[in-house]
């Protein structure tokens, strides 16, 4: 994984790279490698994960189709704004 530091602003950098492990699931993967994962609950939460997908894939294709509004935007303020 590469983050590309500008003007030496590793404040900014070390942000893009927690939110690039963030998508990735490097966190989420450190956490279950910290502890023992017995084999029935890894089943269940496997199970569990697939569940969510499924729903998750249902739910954008009904929004493409039109059939389920789609989520609204947050409008965030821009830094340049508040100023």
């Amino acid at each position: 994984m590469q983050v590309l530091v500008r003007d030496n602003n590793i404040e900014q950098a070390l942000r893009v790279l927690k939110k690039k492990m963030q998508r990735e699931g490097v966190f989420r993967e450190m956490k279950a490698r910290s502890a023992y994962e017995k084999p029935s609950e890894k089943r269940a939460r496997e199970k569990a994960e697939g569940i969510r997908r499924m729903r998750k894939m249902a739910r954008k294709k009904l929004q493409r189709e039109g059939l389920l509004p789609a989520p609204k935007k947050v409008i965030r303020p821009t830094a340049a704004a508040a100023r």
